[in-house]
């Protein structure tokens, strides 16, 4: 009530001229009507215009104020914060003008804020190494280049400005690769091989692809993100094979030092004309040897993997065969399923798969394994499951590349193997863990 009373009291005093006027004119008219029109005409002509002219002096700095609220709410409006009003007042007016104040104060750390982040996002866009590329029509139904990074203009155009430019002329001037990639679309992985190179051992350079389309302020966008993978490319190349020369030193030493050993306590035991132990150190080479052979026998069918031949194959059949050389419960009609495989690649493929899981259940004390068949649209899914103790996240992330294993003793080649010969068939293999426990393998075969 007190910042009430005292706009009233203000606007009373800056009015009380027009006030009095008002009270005073109709005896100032009484009094003329008396002595004559004319006179009282002119009276009351200069009392209205005082009254007007004391009305428009009071009412000033109001109209003032109000024009300059107008005049920062349209600098608000034009992305501009930095307008002031002042007014020294504990009235009603004098909150309106703090709250205003308090208002741009707001607008302006906020706008403050986002350029500071608009700052850094394009900083950390620029100065990364993927390639992104924006491009939207530009109104004349042909797509120009909205935004470019520095990695995009010194991949597709040698340094230069790309944005504005025809995105079919950008295109244009690039590998056939490379075009072809776009042109399909989603993510992928592409390979350009070096321009003018003439010897047929150069490596070509990889890329991955993704394209994505959106929709921004009404106006369809896409977006393109392309990233030079080669140089990642060759750093795991070297990690590989650092860790395939460590597995096979690894495994040639535990199989080559016994046999050393043996064979010298072989010939000690001849010297001595002990003969009666020759037999079991001769077993025992031959089994470090066989040993070996095996392990080396796994690595070269693994880099030596042949093109499937494939042929009709009962599945009935096939799992009937296969279950004589491994246990296992079958779950599903194989009977009326029909596929085309190469029978030795996929016996190997899932002879492994079910060595696995037995393997696993046994660790559990469960070894009961079971492989389900079903057809889906366009696919036969074959699973084998098992009561084992399942994979952690990590391990189900990295069980399937070469050389990865968990076994004191393995090599990380038998589910790698499975994988290349399921995808040699146009196939996917993937693991998952069982909700009751213990993990499903499951092998995604097309129908040919």
């Amino acid at each position: 009530m007190r910042i009430r009373r005292s706009l009233f009291l203000r606007l009373f005093v800056r009015l009380l001229p027009v006030l009095a006027l008002a009270a005073a004119l109709p005896w100032t008219f009484a009094y003329w009507i008396n002595h004559g029109w004319v006179i009282a005409a002119i009276s009351t002509t200069i009392v209205l215009l005082l009254a007007w002219w004391s009305l428009r002096r009071a009412l000033a700095p109001l109209n003032s104020l109000f024009r300059a609220i107008a005049g920062s709410v349209n600098t608000y409006r034009d992305g501009e914060f930095n307008f002031g009003i002042h007014w020294h007042s504990n009235d009603e007016i004098g909150e309106l003008v703090r709250a205003h104040a308090e208002l741009g104060e707001v607008l302006r750390r906020q706008r403050q804020d986002l350029v500071q982040r608009e700052l850094l996002l394009d900083t950390m866009v620029q100065n990364t190494p993927v390639a992104m590329v924006l491009w939207a029509d530009g109104g004349d139904g042909v797509p120009r280049v909205v935004y470019a990074n520095l990695a995009a203009r010194k991949l597709l155009n040698d340094g230069r400005k790309l944005e504005g430019q025809r995105m079919d002329a950008v295109l244009e001037g690039l590998p056939a690769e490379l075009r072809e990639a776009v042109a399909r679309g989603g993510d992928s992985l592409f390979g350009v091989s070096p321009e003018g190179a003439e010897d047929e051992d150069a490596e070509e350079e990889v890329y991955h692809l993704s394209r994505r389309r959106f929709t921004l302020n009404g106006r369809h966008h896409e977006l393109l993100l392309l990233r030079l993978l080669t140089p990642e490319l060759r750093r795991q190349e070297v990690q590989t094979w650092k860790k395939v020369i460590r597995v096979i030193s690894h495994e040639l030493n535990n199989s080559l030092a016994p046999i050393a050993s043996l064979a010298h306590s072989g010939a000690e035991l001849v010297r001595r004309g002990r003969h009666e132990r020759l037999a079991e150190v001769f077993s025992t080479i031959e089994d470090r040897a066989r040993h070996l052979e095996g392990f080396i026998r796994g690595y070269a069918r693994f880099a030596k993997l042949p093109q499937p031949q494939l042929q009709a194959v009962d599945w009935g059949d096939f799992l009937a065969r296969l279950q004589r050389q491994i246990s296992f419960e079958l779950d599903g009609m194989a009977a009326d399923l029909r596929a085309r495989v190469d029978p030795a690649q996929m016996e190997q493929a899932l002879l492994n798969l079910l060595k696995n899981a037995h393997e696993a259940g046994e660790e559990a004390g469960n070894p009961q394994v079971e492989v389900r068949l079903r057809r889906l649209p366009g696919w036969t899914r074959l699973e084998v499951l098992d009561r084992g103790p399942g994979m952690n996240e990590a391990v189900l992330q990295n069980a399937l590349l070469p050389f990865y294993s968990t076994k004191r003793n393995g090599t990380g080649l038998g589910l790698a193997l499975c994988r290349e010969i399921v995808e040699a068939h146009g196939g996917r293999l993937s693991l998952q863990n069982r909700a009751e426990g213990g993990l499903c393998v499951a092998v995604m075969l097309p129908e040919q």
